[in-house]
């Protein structure tokens, strides 16, 4: 494997995130995203956590980029690799979750990253992670062809095998196993990626985030100006509870950010602003609400 070049990997994700909340602003007319730089409290580096709130398209959105060294990989990092606990870390990476106001525009994730593990006397080990998901809270087909679509475009140049593989991979992770349903449609996931050469590596890893506003910003614009009411903003904040459990649950970039000691405002900015529970609550037969449930809330061939 190459040399793998972290300045060039960092350049890159610095220049995705002015890019990400440059066109995220373009779709929303009040509110801007507010910028908070930290230091890493659990070793040297830190990150650029910018936050948009209160807006009109946009309830809450954040666009994160993190580089920090640590002394010793935490468990979220080496359980698929228990070879390197222990070993210092570098961890670079932009993480992007979008909650809009509109219950008809989706809720979407991304996320790139770059792990370097290393060991006096051993070879540095090297991979790349990410991926993009959507949440819906009411079932557009056209949206989710859309979506998948899009990830099938950024895996293309690398393998036809590739999208699928990846989508799958997404459809298992993002599994609430305790509902026994998705948390969205999917769309790619990918972990530990260094089968290749670090140069075809870092473009795949560049592909995937530049085809997250491609896949995003369309459905917004469609969606953004349907009326909604107390019906449709209850079952999205219903709908967020959902979100909140996979991620407090199971994400492991969750987990990695609170067990290497990262900064805990930056870590949950994933979390809506509003979420909602309800005791044993069932859509209406026949609804939207629950077309969601029958036909988006299960893994599916989009395309």
């Amino acid at each position: 494997m190459t040399t793998p070049d972290i300045a060039t990997v960092r350049a890159y994700l610095l220049e995705l995130q002015e890019r990400i909340c440059a066109a995220l602003e373009q779709e929303e007319p009040v509110a801007r995203f507010r910028e908070d730089r930290w230091n890493y409290a659990g070793g040297e580096g830190g990150g650029r956590t910018r936050i948009l709130a209160g807006g009109q398209t946009f309830e809450q959105g954040g666009v994160n980029f993190s580089h920090v060294l640590g002394h010793r990989l935490p468990p979220a990092a080496s359980a698929l690799r228990p070879e390197l606990a222990g070993y210092t870390f570098q961890a670079l990476g932009v993480s992007v979750v979008v909650h809009p106001l509109n219950p008809y525009v989706p809720t979407s994730h991304a996320n790139v990253r770059f792990f370097l593990a290393e060991q006096d006397g051993a070879a540095p080990v090297w991979w790349f992670g990410g991926g993009f998901d959507l949440t819906p809270y009411y079932p557009f087909e056209e949206d989710a062809v859309h979506w998948h679509r899009m990830a099938r475009d950024a895996c293309a140049p690398f393998g036809e095998d590739l999208y699928p593989k990846f989508k799958r991979w997404c459809d298992e992770y993002f599994f609430l196993k305790h509902r026994g349903e998705t948390r969205g449609i999917g769309g790619l996931f990918f972990d530990d990626l260094n089968a290749w050469e670090f140069d075809r590596c870092f473009a795949f890893l560049r592909s995937v985030g530049d085809h997250y506003l491609p896949a995003y910003l369309p459905i917004v614009q469609r969606r953004k100006g349907i009326p909604y009411g107390e019906r449709e903003r209850n079952f999205q904040l219903y709908r967020r509870g959902r979100y909140v459990e996979f991620n407090l649950v199971y994400d492991r970039g969750t987990l990695f950010g609170l067990q290497s000691g990262g900064r805990t405002e930056s870590i949950l900015m994933s979390l809506p602003p509003v979420a909602a529970w309800r005791y044993d609550w069932k859509p209406e037969a026949g609804s939207p609400e629950d077309e969601l449930y029958r036909n988006f809330l299960k893994p599916r061939d989009w395309l």
